[in-house]
């Protein structure tokens, strides 16, 4: 085995992805091979794997307050965002005059393409502004949204800069003015306390892979009544909202994650906040540093640090810091790929020189006080180095 293979390795890039923990995968391996029945047959192999899936499903609405019927399973958040919003709008598209749709400029995009997508069918988009932390403002929501808004989607907390946005009080004003309210709650599920009636949630979108769950299941909770076009068409699997026969050793396993994160929400949470708080004190030591995203720690994520450095490229900075073992992010993974500067920090205000120099760094169950200490040592003398080459 070389030098690079015997490297300590540091994940620091759970808002990416989480690995599986031990327990799901040993309650999920059963409906891999003993228990493999098809969920929709009536025989007992089919009604073993019926009554996981409805037991899973019991399991997910309980950690928001729902009704089991009220939750679909999907393949994941993008799923579920899409079905969400094009849902409610081929659902309701002609059948009155609720044409327009609110979102925000700083939503993931899986929200922000659904909304281009349903602006070529004629529906009416207006995107939110957020201040200089990432925060909508009230008062412009209530100015914009009129008699023909259909539907309010704003993420409870974003996926790069940890804002957790006021969702009480949005739901009450969607409330005041017949408007439903979608949430992508991918960051905070399980993670921030939610009551989708308490908070007037109406659509709610959920992923399994970030709460230490499998890849490719998520979920969305749809307030009972309330009508959605599918997109998905065949069998009529998910109370007819999601055809195609269910990922079952999926679904028991997002159950399992969610049950087990839901439950150590709170201890995790206070001890997560206690590193982020440590490595944002020391990171903003370096020169020319600045926190991007809300300084009140009660506004943001408990495992989110998201820092801008002046006259450094954050490809670059990432890809130092994968040598040394230590894994971040530069911005959302789920776009990384583009060398196209966060429109998230664009809309912050942050210049696309600055919006490129951003480091995310999002801690887990896995990260210690040795790993904050480790990155905080080792950054100052990276951004001195990459300073001292950068054209900027």
């Amino acid at each position: 085995m070389n030098a690079k293979n015997k490297m300590k390795r540091t994940y620091l890039d759970h808002a990416a992805s989480t690995p599986v923990r031990k327990e799901v995968l040993a309650a999920m391996r059963p409906f891999f091979s003993d228990k493999f029945g098809n969920p929709s047959s009536l025989h007992s192999f089919g009604k073993e794997a019926r009554d996981a899936i409805e037991s899973a499903r019991i399991k997910i609405a309980g950690t928001i307050g729902a009704k089991p019927e009220e939750i679909i399973f999907t393949s994941g958040g993008t799923e579920a965002d899409n079905l969400a919003l094009k849902g409610i709008a081929l659902a309701h598209k002609g059948k009155g005059k609720r044409d327009h749709i609110i979102t925000t400029k700083i939503e993931h995009d899986a929200v922000l393409n659904a909304c281009k997508w349903l602006e070529k069918q004629g529906f009416k988009v207006t995107y939110l502004d957020v201040d200089s932390e990432g925060i909508i403002n009230l008062a412009q929501l209530k100015r914009l949204i009129t008699d023909k808004t259909l539907l309010v989607s704003i993420m409870h907390a974003n996926n790069e800069i940890g804002a957790i946005q006021p969702l009480k009080e949005i739901g009450e004003i969607c409330r005041e003015n017949g408007a439903y309210l979608h949430t992508d709650a991918v960051q905070t599920f399980c993670k921030e306390r939610i009551n989708v009636n308490e908070m007037s949630i109406d659509l709610l979108a959920a992923s399994s892979h970030k709460i230490y769950g499998p890849k490719g299941v998520g979920s969305l909770y749809v307030r009972k009544g309330l009508r959605l076009e599918p997109l998905m068409h065949g069998g009529g699997h998910e109370h007819g909202m999601r055809s195609g026969t269910e990922n079952v050793p999926a679904i028991v396993g997002f159950a399992r994650a969610a049950e087990l994160a839901h439950h150590e929400m709170k201890k995790e949470n206070m001890r997560l906040k206690r590193l982020r708080d440590k490595l944002i004190k020391g990171l903003l030591r370096i020169p020319n540093s600045r926190l991007n995203g809300p300084k009140d720690e009660g506004k943001r994520l408990a495992n989110n640090v998201n820092i801008s450095f002046r006259s450094v490229e954050g490809e670059s900075l990432v890809l130092m810091l994968n040598e040394k073992g230590i894994a971040a992010s530069t911005g959302s993974a789920c776009s990384s790929k583009s060398l196209e500067p966060s429109h998230v920090l664009l809309a912050l205000g942050l210049g696309p020189v600055d919006a490129h120099g951003s480091l995310r760094l999002t801690l887990g169950k896995s990260n210690t006080d040795k790993d904050i200490k480790r990155i905080i040592h080792m950054l100052p003398k990276m951004i001195e180095g990459l300073r001292r080459i950068s054209p900027l």
